[in-house]
């Protein structure tokens, strides 16, 4: 990376005029410290300028950039400008892979919220080592999509590790929260139905457990759990169901366990289901919402019924309202068993809509942390998780900024 002064900004914020950017850029201007040089930066000056007026006194000197994922040139100026971006402009897959090689030959540190197998797979495929030889960080999901998730697996493993447990072997995450889709994820999960369609040989990347592994070949045989199993109730008597972003998150844990050479273990497997109650509520929650699931996956599939389901799905950009927003909440419990038969909890929860509010928060702290605590940051580059280009940096941040990450022996 060129040295700090010889770039404009510490942080730029990609897409600050979307439902997303202008949360992060409201989370932003109330948490950045004093002198951290800051911009805002899309396609149209005049929506940028609107979204700065906005903010709080923090943020309204903030400089503007205009740049465009379809102009190479505005993103590589861009990218050179700042030591950190950060960008909400999805689906990923559509506007993303430009970003990330500008990030990547410039060295410039660069964070995103996307829940996008394809999209991560390609960008590390085709920038992955540019950036880990400019020394750029390239951190994927940190959003709600997949901090709770890939933290949470950290912790487990590092405190099993402290108590002489081995690695971990069985690992459950069940997610509970109260929010809505977001029109953004529900814009990349329909453009990855379109390029599943467009290409059905990429349904063995997106069906692959270890699809974002770094060297898939040396990855070990432990069979995972199914990312879209039936209905079940645990022992305890709680119902549960696929979670719809199982198939994303586990594998960037997964991704997380092998670029750290397999230090959660190489027989960890670990799963993500959806908590819906007790009782025959919880089981017709469960039931619900695999049905309806299938069904949404399924419209999704046929040209005529995603019409139609373009019709009442929030739309890009889109997002509820604040006092929504603010009477949302999330809560993961993640269960372990260590190889040496003990057993451990560890719990992620926040305040706030998780796909907005929470997420803001997320990616903002990720975004800061880049920007702020470059030295204490684990000494890596190229393609990241939050885990591993983050950890215990961003742990700490998190709870400062009243989320909870704990860990408990069971």
């Amino acid at each position: 990376m060129a040295a700090d002064g010889a770039r404009t900004f510490d942080l730029v914020l990609y897409g600050a005029s979307g439902f997303v950017g202008r949360l992060l850029a409201g989370y932003l201007a109330g948490s950045a410290p004093d002198g951290l040089r800051i911009a805002l930066a899309g396609r149209s000056r005049s929506r940028l300028e609107e979204v700065r007026a906005g903010l709080p006194a923090g943020g309204r000197d903030w400089a503007l950039v205009v740049a465009d994922s379809t102009d190479a040139e505005s993103l590589r100026a861009l990218a050179e400008s700042t030591r950190v971006l950060v960008t909400t402009v999805g689906p990923y897959a559509r506007y993303g892979l430009p970003v990330v090689e500008a990030c990547a030959t410039a060295g410039t540190h660069y964070a995103d919220l996307t829940g996008e197998v394809l999209f991560v797979r390609d960008a590390i495929d085709r920038y992955g080592a540019v950036a880990a030889e400019t020394g750029a960080r390239i951190v994927h999901a940190c959003g709600y999509d997949s901090i709770p998730s890939d933290l949470s697996t950290f912790l487990l493993a590092e405190r099993a590790r402290a108590d002489g447990a081995g690695g971990l072997r069985d690992v459950q995450l069940v997610a509970t929260a109260r929010g809505g889709f977001s029109g953004g994820t529900i814009d990349s999960m329909r453009a990855q139905v379109e390029a599943l369609q467009a290409d059905p040989a990429l349904r063995r990347v997106v069906g692959d457990p270890f699809a974002l592994s770094p060297e898939r070949s040396a990855e070990p045989d432990t069979r995972q759990p199914r990312d879209a199993g039936l209905p079940a109730r645990a022992p305890d008597g709680r119902w549960t169901a696929p979670f719809v972003m199982a198939p994303f998150n586990s594998r960037i844990v997964r991704r997380s366990n092998a670029l750290q050479a397999w230090a959660y273990g190489r027989g960890m497997a670990y799963g993500e289901v959806m908590g819906t109650g007790r009782g025959p509520l919880g089981a017709v929650a469960a039931t619900g919402i695999t049905a309806g699931l299938g069904a949404v996956l399924g419209a999704m599939s046929l040209a005529p019924t995603r019409a139609l389901l373009d019709r009442v799905l929030p739309a890009p950009g889109t997002g509820p309202g604040e006092a929504a927003r603010e009477k949302g909440w999330f809560r993961m419990v993640v269960d372990a068993t260590a190889e040496d038969g003990r057993r451990y909890r560890a719990t992620a929860a926040g305040p706030g809509d998780p796909g907005y509010a929470a997420t803001a928060v997320m990616l903002g702290e990720s975004a800061l942390a880049l920007a702020v605590d470059g030295d204490r940051l684990p000494a890596v580059a190229g393609s990241l998780t939050p885990a591993t280009a983050l950890g215990e940096v961003l742990v700490e941040r998190l709870r400062a900024a009243g989320h909870t990450y704990e860990v408990a022996e069971v």
